[in-house]
């Protein structure tokens, strides 16, 4: 008996799976490049990502509650499994996966939702294989987004999972009746991971009100009011599900910090760290600067030189005119909703951006710009694929080079890849200049601290400031349950907890820790010296505030 021969793969499925381990490949590989190099955590955030997942089950008050207020928690907790390994938490390899793994989803969704805005009544375009492989070959091939993929910051995650509820609200607009669910399913994850995702759910709220999808089929048990109902109950669904998210990041700071807005307005927040720190903001209370400057970081993201950033910008543009008049690729207009929150943001949210081309003259949050990075790589070469398909109209053209429009796209979207692409690996990408530049100082105090912290006896406990030096317990591989720190607190009880460990230790640092290390300014500085601990070590770094190390109780002493 001849064995049953199983039935061919469709083309599409072939695609799916060879497009994979591209992904797959580009990711592991240039983590394996960055983290050879040791660059994996050179953004402070990075490591304050790691530490922040790892003292969820490392710490001397270990739970939930140690996730914080300010950054949103489904990064954390995807950490959080990979960093259990003292070494995974050291190196960051740990926090890198979860941004690897939304990587590969994120170019999984591109490809996903160019295939679906070329389809007519189901059946693709012609020219979609071509169009969706250009569209993929920006995304993955971009510089930018292949070193954040390979750190612990949360870009990657966040846009697959923006990309992926663009795609399923374009399926729903097209009729697709589980697309919805799946859309807000989509939503909670990108609410958890970024705010991004709370003015995202705005968008798609008042889109799917707008939006009139084409009918759900109808069968005979189910008329035609059936099918409305239907639609009609899945649409209030979609709506509660997008709306659960922020709805529980409220209750949750409500609860616990009894100030549902603690993320915004709290003593940690960037309005804090704004009014702390006096930071710039040469754009503040001012909507249309803001909006330059983000779409000049968006630039700075595909080309580091003037002309190759504005060329990107203007063919996206005209891309957005030509999807504009066609109901399929409208859907993929969302993909400019980053512009308007970061104009808002930037202008009434003390969030800055800084480029180099513009005043101040200098790199700080420009990876915001990688927001954009959907937008660009989908409207690009649909206007490379217009401009081409325009030119092989003219009267002077030949019947015989027109059977070559989608080669010509597929080359120019090539052609500006290579030279964009090309001159950022030439200079290094924006964002990692950014935390290299940033973060020097930061990491070489951080390093000295670690160094010392490494010669303390292992049974000794710590009193120490982590919020902008956790880097240094990660470095020297000191468990968080050694370190008395501000998370050792009952929140709920801000601002003072009587009965916190944090709050006790501060008042008598010398009863509750064998060693205190302070930063000039912090809480533990101040505390030591009001105590008047003895100094042990002075530490002292080019722009950054010296450290000191005070001598705490008599080793051996019970707590």
């Amino acid at each position: 008996m001849k064995p049953r021969a199983f039935p061919p793969k469709a083309y599409s499925e072939i695609e799916t799976v060879r497009l994979i381990w591209l992904a797959i490949f580009v990711s592991v590989f240039s983590f394996l490049f960055y983290n050879r190099h040791g660059d994996v955590l050179l953004y402070g955030d990075a490591v304050a990502h790691i530490n922040i997942a790892r003292r969820v089950f490392d710490s001397k008050t270990p739970g939930l509650l140690q996730l914080g207020t300010v950054w949103l928690p489904l990064p954390h907790l995807l950490i959080m499994p990979f960093i259990v390994s003292k070494h995974m938490w050291q190196t960051g390899a740990g926090g890198s996966i979860p941004s690897m793994a939304g990587f590969v989803l994120g170019v999984l969704g591109i490809f996903r939702l160019v295939r679906t805005i070329l389809k007519r009544d189901g059946e693709a375009d012609g020219a979609a294989p071509v169009m969706v492989w250009a569209v993929v070959i920006l995304y993955i091939a971009n510089p930018n987004l292949i070193y954040m993929q390979a750190t612990a910051m949360g870009e990657s995650l966040y846009l697959a999972l923006f990309i992926w509820a663009v795609v399923h609200f374009a399926e729903f607009s097209a009729g697709n009746s589980k697309a919805p669910t799946k859309c807000g399913l989509c939503l909670v994850g990108a609410c958890l991971t970024r705010y991004d995702g709370w003015f995202l759910v705005a968008v798609l709220v008042a889109g799917v009100l707008l939006v009139k999808p084409r009918p759900w089929k109808e069968t005979k048990e189910r008329g035609p009011r059936a099918a409305v109902s239907s639609s009609r109950g899945t649409v209030v669904r979609f709506v509660l599900l997008a709306a659960a998210a922020p709805v529980f990041w409220l209750a949750y700071n409500a609860i616990v910090y009894r100030n549902p807005l603690e993320f915004a307005n709290g003593p940690y927040s960037a309005k804090a760290i704004e009014q702390q720190t006096a930071t710039v903001n040469p754009a503040k209370a001012n909507l249309f600067a803001a909006g330059a400057f983000f779409l000049k970081a968006a630039e700075l993201n595909v080309g580091n030189s003037r002309w190759p950033g504005r060329l990107w910008l203007a063919l996206a543009l005209l891309g957005s005119a030509v999807a504009w008049f066609d109901r399929r690729q409208r859907m993929a207009l969302l993909l400019w909703a980053p512009l308007p929150f970061y104009a808002l943001s930037i202008a009434y949210r003390s969030v800055p951006i800084f480029v180099p081309d513009w005043w101040p003259f200098s790199n700080y949050n420009v990876r915001y710009g990688l927001q954009l990075l959907p937008a660009f790589v989908v409207f690009v070469p649909i206007a490379i694929s217009f401009l081409v398909q325009s030119a092989a109209k003219l009267p002077q053209v030949q019947d015989s080079w027109r059977r070559w429009a989608g080669g010509a796209t597929v080359l120019g979207t090539l052609l500006l890849a290579t030279l964009s692409y090309g001159a950022i690996w030439r200079s290094d990408p924006i964002c990692y200049r950014e935390a290299a530049i940033n973060m020097r100082g930061l990491a070489s105090l951080d390093r000295e601290v670690a160094d010392w912290l490494k010669t303390f006896p292992t049974n000794s406990t710590i009193l120490m400031y982590l919020g902008q030096h956790s880097g240094a317990a990660e470095q020297a591989g000191f468990d968080l349950k050694r370190i008395i720190y501000e998370g050792n607190h009952r929140v709920w009880k801000r601002p003072v907890d009587p009965d916190g460990l944090w709050e006790r230790a501060l008042a008598d640092p010398a009863t509750y820790a064998d060693y205190a290390v302070g930063f000039e300014g912090d809480p533990v500085w101040t505390a030591a010296k009001e105590r008047h601990l003895t100094a042990l070590v002075e530490l002292h770094t080019t722009g950054q505030p010296p450290a000191i190390i005070f001598q705490g109780r008599t080793q051996g002493r019970a707590q």
